[in-house]
Parts: structure tokens; C-alpha cells; sequence
């Protein structure tokens, strides 16, 4: 993502028009999930990067914006990313309890996600619209806030998402 915005912002910007950025994080990149330590330091560096970029291109006047896609499930490949690792880095960080049960859960989420072309409406609605955030899965905003309101308060973290989410692959079943 860094190597991407480094390369494509200057050019640009020396286009001196009209443009935009959207990079891609997750859901995960705004709320703190267990498990998914790695994952969710990733996402949260992406709309960490989003935003500085926003700053840097409003401070110097240019038309090129910016905006970071913050989806929930989507019907991907994205649990079989591991097929593109080396054999060098396989997978080193301890099992979580319960880690197969919720990887299970997490294919079923995928599974049942919004197709990608429908993020992709959203996508260009947000463009045209010039919106920063893109939440193309509304339903994880109260999740956003009880995070936000956690740490504006200094209260330890919660997350009653997953116990949501459990509930309701259980009323599934």
C-alpha cells in the first residue's frame, strides 16, 4: 500500500487535475477484532496511511483525493491468501482458542458477503460523492462507535460484534 501511494500520488499530481485514490482496508482497520492480530495492525496502518495522504494532498491544494474502503464480508478468496506464501513463511503465530471454529465461521461470513461488484457501486458512489470513509456494510457503524466511544472515554475495549456475529451463524445453522 505505502510502495503503491508513493509511486502513483506524484504521478498524479503532475497530471495537475482531477483525481482519486481509494485504497483498500477493511472493517478491521477501525475496529479490533481477536485472532486477527496481524490482519487488523495491516488494516489499521491502511486507514492510518489514508488519512495522512488526505492531509498531505489538502495542504498542498491539489484536486487528486483520497478515500479508504473499510468493508465487512465480501465473497473472496481472502481465506485462501495463504496459497501465495512461501514455504519459508509459513504461519508462526500461536492458535487462539477456538481459531478453526472461527476460521470456519469466517468462510461462512465470506461465503454469504456482498458480491464484489456490489462494494464496487458503492465504490464509485463514494468517488462521485467525494467521501473519505466507505462503509459499503452500514451495519458495523455501531460496532465503530462503541470502539470511538471506548477509546474516547479510556475504557478497556469491548467487542460485541463477534458475539453478534456468533449469534447469528448459530440462528443460521
Amino acid at each position: 500500500m505505502i510502495h503503491g501511494v508513493r509511486v502513483f500520488t506524484p504521478i498524479l499530481l503532475s497530471q495537475a487535475g482531477e483525481g482519486h485514490i481509494v485504497n483498500t482496508a477493511s472493517v478491521a482497520g477501525t475496529i479490533s477484532s481477536p485472532g486477527s492480530a496481524a490482519y487488523n495492525v495491516s488494516k489499521f496502518g491502511v486507514v492510518a496511511l489514508s488519512e495522512s495522504l488526505h492531509h498531505e494532498l489538502t495542504m498542498l491544494g491539489s484536486a487528486v483525493r483520497v478515500s479508504v474502503l473499510c468493508p465487512g464480508f465480501v465473497n473472496t478468496r481472502i481465506l485462501d491468501a495463504a496459497r501465495n506464501r512461501p514455504a519459508a513463511l509459513s504461519e508462526t503465530a500461536p492458535k487462539v482458542p477456538g481459531a478453526d471454529e472461527r476460521e470456519q465461521m469466517g468462510r461462512q461470513l465470506i461465503a454469504a458477503g456482498a458480491p464484489p461488484s456490489t462494494v464496487a457501486d458503492v465504490v464509485f458512489e463514494a468517488i462521485r460523492n467525494e467521501r473519505f470513509y466507505i462503509f459499503p456494510h452500514p451495519e458495523w457503524k455501531p460496532y465503530i462507535r462503541t470502539r470511538m466511544e471506548n477509546v474516547l472515554e479510556e475504557r478497556t475495549p469491548t467487542f460485541e460484534a463477534l458475539d453478534d456475529v456468533l449469534n447469528r451463524l448459530r440462528a443460521d445453522s
